[in-house]
């Protein structure tokens, strides 16, 4: 076996194959906090001894094994504590130790896990939050983020909705028709937002999280090919490809952040958007319009623009018309005021702005500055718009997004100079 250092490759590797072994412990034993806890010892364990051990023949049933004897190990000091005769009953019922073969396909555990988490006794903000942990990966900091909360609160949610399902009983199992129904809802909001974290990364050093966005457009696809007649799974699929086709133009060859405006629109997939526009045509015509399908129909009019001047702003504020109508999305409200800002003017978008700042959610968020100053920059207002380009920069935990807003603000402020300079008073 040659050695090998953990690379990026396998910490990505790590990454996809953590909610398939949760899948496994959760089929096996039941405990989700337990499984969860035993996942993580198993993917430490892998950090350690991989770089010097090289990578095994099958990571995944490695990753299995590891993880069910910290389990049992766990089991085992549990019965410990317990009775000699009760320990000696659990050892036939509850604690049978598995062989370490798989039972089912990597993939369906990951979907089942997917539809368990969002267990009808969990509240919606709960089942999603859980499912962005056991699921998505993404860290508790990343997921209060997303839900615009405080860290301390979502690890309170996160904590209770473990709790939850492991005294439900809830077994792991493929959902019925009728579980799936009940789950579905939030199934597609969970995938959304760990798309959406993938796309643009919360924190850290890079802008894009690539495991994440193509662990959410793989997810998404197993649901559709699940429910293929479901129009609002096809219009989130859509939504995903249109708004992952612009991928590789997103950044500069050191990472930093480029707009969609001055984006290189021939390094945008074509491929990716004509499959995103077929599945949202289909889904149109069945006549159902949601919110994933009306996000899919604004992107598609952004990809289709040959030029950024050649976008039909009016289609796209009329399309945020309807989507603010079935939503009560505070950034759907922002993107709503950017879009009557390129049709009315951007004096008519800052009014827009003004009754955002009511909005607790957006009080702490870096896009309502980021968005206010772009806006009175539109406005002519340099000096104002570079003050909420550095207070957004000061709220982004983003440094791609951090060093745009900077390179923003200092080139609005090198303006100001050369016109000062320029004036009769000066």
């Amino acid at each position: 076996m040659a050695s090998q250092p953990l690379d990026t490759h396998t910490e990505h590797l790590l990454r996809d194959l953590a909610p398939q072994v949760l899948g496994v412990l959760l089929h096996r034993f039941r405990d989700f906090s337990a499984a969860e806890d035993a996942v993580q010892e198993s993917l430490i364990a892998a950090a350690n001894q991989w770089p010097h051990e090289g990578l095994p023949d099958n990571p995944r049933a490695w990753l299995i094994r590891v993880a069910t004897r910290r389990m049992t190990d766990r089991l085992r000091s549990e019965r410990a504590r317990l009775n000699r005769e009760t320990a000696a009953a659990a050892e036939q019922s509850l604690f049978v130790i598995p062989s370490f073969e798989l039972e089912s396909d990597a993939q369906d555990d990951t979907l089942i896990l997917l539809f368990m988490c969002c267990h009808p006794a969990l509240t919606p903000p709960s089942a999603i939050a859980l499912t962005l942990r056991a699921v998505g990966g993404l860290t508790t900091a990343e997921i209060a983020s997303a839900f615009l909360v405080p860290e301390s609160t979502m690890a309170q949610r996160i904590t209770r909705a473990k709790g939850i399902i492991k005294s439900s009983g809830v077994r792991f199992h493929p959902p019925s028709s009728k579980e799936r129904a009940e789950r579905l809802r939030a199934v597609l909001h969970v995938l959304y937002l760990i798309f959406n974290e993938g796309y643009t990364s919360s924190a850290g050093p890079e802008l894009q999280r690539l495991d994440l966005s193509a662990e959410a457009i793989r997810l998404t696809r197993a649901t559709h090919a699940l429910l293929p007649d479901d129009p609002e799974i096809a219009g989130l699929l859509a939504l995903m490809l249109l708004t992952d086709a612009r991928r590789t133009a997103r950044t500069g060859p050191a990472g930093a952040l480029i707009p969609l405006t001055e984006q290189d629109r021939a390094l945008w997939d074509q491929a990716a958007i004509q499959e995103g526009i077929a599945l949202l045509t289909g889904a149109l015509q069945k006549g159902s319009i949601g919110s994933y399908t009306l996000q899919a129909a604004i992107a598609a009019v952004h990809d289709e623009a040959p030029r950024a001047e050649d976008t039909d702003w009016p289609q796209i504020l009329a399309l945020y018309e309807l989507l603010r109508r079935m939503s009560d999305n505070p950034m759907v409200a922002l993107n709503h005021a950017v879009a009557v800002a390129m049709v009315h003017g951007p004096a008519a978008g800052l009014d827009l702005l003004n009754a955002l700042d009511q909005d607790g959610r957006l009080a702490n968020h870096h896009r309502l500055d980021a968005v206010r100053a772009h806006l009175l920059e539109l406005a002519g207002d340099r000096s104002a718009a570079i003050a909420h380009y550095r207070a957004a920069a000061k709220k982004t935990a983003s440094i791609p997004e951090r060093n745009y807003l900077l390179t923003q603000a200092a080139r609005l402020a090198e303006a100001e100079t050369v016109t000062r300079k320029q004036s009769p008073a000066g």
